[in-house]
């Protein structure tokens, strides 16, 4: 009994163990996307700073505190002239002080600290637009590599089965040993192939897993998706709008420009005059008693604030003019995105519709030709580079097609090209 609860113990750690080394399921962009959103410590930071923003309303938001004064005079513990004790004359005296703040400056002070949050949430925003920007490249270039990595493994596949056919031929009589020999070590370019393919796959994954602060090890993650593109694109003016309505750093901008009115009125309050009001009891000796009411008044004869209201309105024109900038850049990325998409879309479709199939039909065609003496063996290698040509070309232009559109999504704030 006890030998076969072990027995089954160890089975079922082994079962276990082979589970652990088995890949996950892969990723798709979504859920790229949202663990890199709950995972990555360099957005979490990001977003702990709009936090420390939020927190800076409260301190902008505070009163002034009071002032309590309490005094205690004309106390005589040295005991000369007349008979008296030491509290005889004692004078207590208290009093409370308050400066009141005029023209709204509390007000002016808390709306500037929530236009900055709002400043700080829009750049947290577009800091993860950027960010976003990065972990889309890393998982586009997951995607080529895959695809780069299945056509390297085919055209292995399919020239070891030429060469299968060549041994053949070769023991036959068909072809000589140096034919052969040629032929062999032309797949020493297919091997290569298939190194780099792995090497860059392996490359991608890594870079994927340090965006998603992810520890899993990089056989066992995998990601998923269309390699391919769109045939039709929406206009330019169509991401214009888009653009304009979503941009974070811009809309940052337009909040920059606010805030600066908003500063400046708060630059015009703070050159008003505050009073402070006080109230203050004590007791004059040896029976009276009192209170009383001040009133003091700062003469701003000098200091109006004047270097502070001139500045905050300087700021004002500055982010103007920074707002101006940003639209135009908003624009001009926009455009280079959009024109190198296009540039992208306009080569991909003639290999799509006519170039791949073309070289499909050159190597099958040749093959079947050399395999049977119709074609010379240089004839066979220029159309299996050929074809080796076109597919690399094809799937690096494919990836430059993705590329670009995250560009787009880039330029316009959010994904609008998947």
């Amino acid at each position: 009994m006890r030998k076969t609860f072990l027995l089954a113990l160890l089975l079922a750690l082994m079962l276990l163990s082979g589970r652990s080394g088995v890949a996950q399921e892969p990723w798709t962009w979504e859920k790229v996307r949202a663990r890199f959103e709950r995972s990555n410590p360099t957005l979490q930071a990001g977003r702990l700073g709009v936090d420390e923003s939020r927190a800076q309303e409260i301190s902008a938001g505070l009163r002034p505190n009071p002032n309590l004064n309490v005094i205690g005079d004309q106390i005589d513990p040295f005991g000369g002239g007349p008979p008296h004790g030491a509290f005889a004359y004692f004078l207590p005296a208290a009093s409370v002080n308050y400066l009141f703040e005029r023209e709204h400056k509390r007000e002016l002070r808390l709306e500037s600290a929530q236009k900055a949050t709002a400043i700080a949430s829009s750049t947290q925003v577009d800091f993860e637009r950027n960010l976003l920007f990065n972990l889309r490249s890393a998982f586009v270039d997951t995607l080529q590599a895959k695809a780069v990595l299945q056509v390297a493994r085919e055209n292995l596949s399919y020239y070891d089965s030429v060469l299968q056919v060549s041994r053949d031929r070769l023991n036959a009589g068909d072809i000589a040993q140096i034919d052969l020999d040629r032929l062999e070590l032309q797949r020493v370019q297919y091997e290569a192939d298939l190194q780099t393919a792995e090497v860059n796959l392996r490359t991608a994954k890594i870079q994927m897993l340090m965006l998603l602060n992810d520890r899993t090890p990089v056989e066992q993650f995998d990601v998923s998706g269309s390699f391919d593109f769109a045939a039709q694109v929406p206009s330019l003016a169509e991401f214009h709008t888009v653009a304009l309505d979503t941009r974070p750093d811009l809309r940052a901008a337009v909040q920059a420009v606010d805030r600066a009115k908003t500063d400046h009125r708060l630059a015009i309050a703070n050159g008003s005059t505050d009073p402070t009001i006080g109230f203050d009891v004590g007791r004059n000796p040896p029976l009276d008693q009192y209170f009383g009411v001040s009133v003091s008044i700062p003469l701003r004869i000098f200091d109006r604030n004047q270097g502070e209201k001139q500045r905050t309105q300087l700021d004002i024109e500055r982010n103007q003019r920074l707002l101006e900038a940003m639209q135009a850049q908003v624009f001009s990325d926009v455009d280079s995105a959009y024109e190198t998409l296009n540039s992208n879309l306009v080569l991909l479709q003639p290999y799509k519709d006519k170039y791949l199939k073309q070289a499909v039909r050159v190597r099958d065609t040749v093959a079947f030709s050399y395999q049977h003496g119709g074609a010379s063996l240089l004839e066979f290698l220029n159309a299996q580079s050929e074809y080796r040509s076109v597919q690399l070309n094809y799937l690096s232009l494919v990836g430059a097609y993705m590329n670009a559109a995250n560009q787009l999504n880039l330029a316009v704030g959010r994904e609008v090209l998947q």
